[in-house]
């Protein structure tokens, strides 16, 4: 409804800035701008899943508490444990299955939930993972990267060129889409400050759609519903 929406109050009473959207503003976002990589450095098992325990390098968790959220890979993971190593997250098997990347040591790309007032450098993000891509090309252009990855069947239809889509945690943009396949160019900064550099031929990466894509879906699907609803 045009003209509403919540207000959150900055440290300034005065100052009043609105919110998104309820369907947004209600949920833990991010924006796909990678903060730090940091490090798996351990896997603990519990009687479901795993312990995960996270150095977090260059990320900043001084003000990060129990509970709070941060972004692993694109996954949206709570901290349960602060330590002399970093912090410790739970992953679940419904989680292990439906991502990459979580399941052994090694360098995972890190992002903290954004609060209000936090610059959006890339776009609205929910740290859900849809599914797993797999890297079809990784050649060198110049300094940069061209990657093609073919997404599942069932995302390509949220997948549109100049569209945004995130790759283990990295607000892109697409270059190209053909069929299940899409493009995107890395430039050296990408490369350098995540692990897409570290990407090759055949490795399995974790997708999540632009949520504007996922909302009109369900818009036009409720639509077509309720048509066929009144039509019977």
């Amino acid at each position: 409804m045009k003209g509403s929406g919540l207000f959150f109050l900055t440290p300034d009473p005065r100052v009043k800035i609105r919110s998104l959207p309820y369907f947004v503003s209600s949920h833990i976002m991010f924006s796909g701008i990678v903060a730090a990589v940091g490090r798996i450095v351990r896997l603990t098992p519990r009687e479901v899943g795993f312990r995960l325990t996270v150095f977090p390098d260059a990320l900043d968790i001084s003000r990060v508490g129990l509970g709070d959220s941060i972004a692993h890979a694109g996954v949206c993971l709570t901290v349960v444990e602060k330590n002399a190593e970093g912090y410790c997250v739970d992953v679940s098997p419904e989680t292990l299955n439906c991502s990459v990347g979580l399941d052994a040591p090694g360098n995972v790309n890190l992002e903290k939930a954004l609060c209000v007032g936090d610059p959006l450098g890339g776009h609205l993000v929910s740290g859900h993972v849809d599914g797993v891509g797999e890297v079809l090309r990784f050649d060198a252009v110049g300094d940069n990267r061209l990657l093609e990855i073919r997404a599942p069947h069932e995302l390509s239809k949220f997948i549109a060129r100049k569209g945004s889509v995130v790759v283990d945690g990295c607000s892109l943009t697409t270059n190209t889409v053909t069929g299940d396949v899409f493009t995107i160019n890395l430039i050296p900064h990408t490369l350098q400050v995540t692990t897409l550099g570290q990407l090759a031929v055949g490795r399995r990466v974790n997708l999540e759609i632009d949520l504007i894509a996922r909302y009109t879906e369900r818009m036009l699907a409720w639509e077509n519903e309720s048509a066929a609803e009144s039509a019977a």
